[in-house]
């Protein structure tokens, strides 16, 4: 059984879509760290922007599901985060693309945020108190990943704390009823949003292709080109048709846009 952290400084590879990841959480908090120091008040009002509230985000704040990701406070927290990031991420890209691992990412951080829409709809229906806490951090995306490796991998064990081995299922499923235990204090938002990334990365290991979600479009991209050009050139042989009709010829052309030649012009050309 391979063991992952067997030694405190058992680091994954830095590299690929995790070095991505973890300098643009990196330099996001230290540019947001030297605002602080700069000015308090632009700091706020910076943070207001860019972190998640359903409420700003159904007002126009469109931006908001993607960069509360990048927002990060205190730093601790910012290291734990960030160290989750790297073991997660460079676990999964021995064995993925770094495309996929960035779709595993993005979809889970949007997966958060979906959750915390729908939990913020429902608290009025449901005539719940639901704390106005603003969503930050990559927890999501950290969740995400840690739900792939435990449904991909789920018997590579870890060394949680770097001294207790635990398998990697058992240990998204901790995760888990924590943020279960979670719905029932005070941070519900937070622990709902924490499930919904999650849930969003157990769909992306179902659904989404191994060569990721870039992949993908790329193919639509072409596919939605070539069917561009075999229309303009279906159309051009259909005025070519209209044009040598006037000229008192016929020709005929297939659903492809390609000439059809007659039985007997075939056989006067190989006579």
């Amino acid at each position: 059984m391979r063991r992952i952290g067997s030694s405190p400084f058992a680091f994954p590879s830095f590299r690929g879509a995790t070095r991505q990841l973890i300098l643009i959480n990196l330099g996001t908090y230290f540019a947001f760290a030297i605002l602080g120091v700069a000015s308090s008040a632009t700091a706020g009002a910076v943070a207001g922007l860019f972190s998640f509230e359903p409420f700003a985000f159904l007002h126009g704040y469109l931006w908001q599901p993607l960069t509360y990701s990048f927002l990060h406070f205190g730093i601790l927290a910012t290291l734990f985060e960030l160290l989750s990031l790297w073991f997660l991420a460079g676990f999964l890209e021995e064995y993925h693309s770094a495309n996929w691992i960035l779709g595993l990412y993005a979809v889970s951080v949007l997966g958060t945020a979906a959750a915390a829409l729908v939990i913020y709809g429902l608290s009025q229906p449901l005539h719940f108190a639901l704390p106005a806490l603003p969503l930050y951090g990559c927890f999501g995306g950290i969740f995400g990943l840690l739900a792939a490796i435990g449904i991909l991998y789920g018997d590579v064990e870890f060394l949680m704390f770097f001294v207790i081995g635990i398998k990697a299922r058992y240990l998204a499923i901790i995760y888990g009823l924590v943020a279960v235990a979670m719905l029932f204090g005070q941070e519900r938002m937070y622990a709902f949003a924490q499930l919904g990334g999650a849930v969003a990365g157990v769909l992306f290991v179902r659904k989404a292709p191994r060569r990721g979600m870039s992949f993908v479009f790329s193919e639509s991209w072409y596919g939605l080109r070539n069917r561009y050009y075999r229309w303009k050139r279906r159309r051009a042989a259909r005025k070519f048709e209209v044009y040598m009709r006037s000229q008192g010829r016929t020709i005929k052309f297939d659903g492809q846009g390609r000439v059809i030649h007659e039985e007997d012009d075939d056989k006067q050309r190989w006579n």
